[in-house]
């Protein structure tokens, strides 16, 4: 049985999800890549380990995270190391894959999230953003990259604004081996209408897979340059119930799926720990 009662949020977890292989080191952050990473673990990728930037390396989830920093970061982790540890390992290229999310990214897979410039520029830009954070070191270094992001044509773009991380550069062969970068660069792009992937040649994003309900005119519209169609598209498949109820449990209480408003009523941390904990194991996923 299908599942067909399902948010985009959810639906982006699940296909990001499939993403990741069992035995892989995952660089992941707080929100839908952590669900998505459990989601891996129970399906297919149970050595699959996820570290974290504060140091935790291969943690077990009993539950989903408030930040990178919370104590259910250590539960059962094989090493707690520190910040300046993960991103030394990072740099190394020892791990395989990591996911970002940006407010800008274009036909290459170059990522924005320093600032958009409307009419100005840099130093007076429409909108000043958070920068890269780590986001430049994983996209520079780790063995591949899976972006997520919504499907809009502000954030589709034929040139990003600014370079903050990037993804194969202007396409041309050998371009991120001249710039010096380790990684092979973005893999696959999750969104909330469909998956896209890169050809291997031209290093141009194509359109892979849409999702149930979806069309093909919708997704080009939303995308600001001459987008490619794989010759072999696919639709994806509705969420299973074992992946709705095994995502549902791993946030209960709605902390990343949900959004703030669900995070509001909350009466406090108490509350959140005894539910996630109560439903970290259910016996029905």
């Amino acid at each position: 049985m299908d599942g067909r009662n399902y948010t985009p949020a959810e639906m982006m977890a699940i296909m990001t999800c499939k993403e990741f292989k069992d035995w892989e080191n995952v660089f992941v952050g707080i929100g839908i890549p952590l669900v998505a990473g459990i989601l891996a673990k129970r399906f297919h990728a149970p050595h699959l380990s996820l570290v974290y930037e504060s140091g935790s390396i291969g943690p077990e989830k009993m539950r989903v995270d408030f930040n990178v920093g919370d104590s259910s970061a250590a539960d059962y982790a094989l090493s707690l190391s520190s910040e300046w540890h993960v991103f030394g390992d990072l740099q190394c290229g020892f791990y395989d894959v990591g996911v970002l999310g940006a407010a800008q990214i274009d036909r290459y897979g170059n990522l924005n999230t320093t600032a958009i410039f409307g009419e100005g520029d840099y130093y007076k830009p429409k909108v000043r953003l958070p920068g890269s954070g780590g986001g430049n070191d994983i996209g520079s270094s780790v063995g591949r990259v899976v972006v997520m992001m919504k499907l809009e044509r502000h954030r589709f773009v034929e040139k990003v604004d600014y370079l903050t991380t990037p993804g194969f550069l202007d396409g041309t062969p050998g371009a991120r081996e001249r710039a010096g970068l380790l990684g092979d660069g973005p893999s696959a792009v999750v969104t909330d209408k469909a998956l896209f992937y890169f050809d291997s040649e031209t290093r141009e994003m194509y359109l892979d897979t849409i999702y149930p309900g979806v069309k093909i005119d919708d997704v080009k519209a939303s995308v600001g340059w001459d987008l490619k169609i794989s010759k072999d598209l696919k639709t994806a498949p509705f969420p299973t119930e074992a992946e709705l109820n095994a995502l549902r449990t791993a946030d209960p209480a709605n902390l990343i799926m949900g959004g703030a408003r669900e995070r509001d009523n909350l009466s406090g941390i108490d509350e959140y720990v005894k539910i996630t904990l109560e439903n970290a194991y259910r016996k029905e996923i």
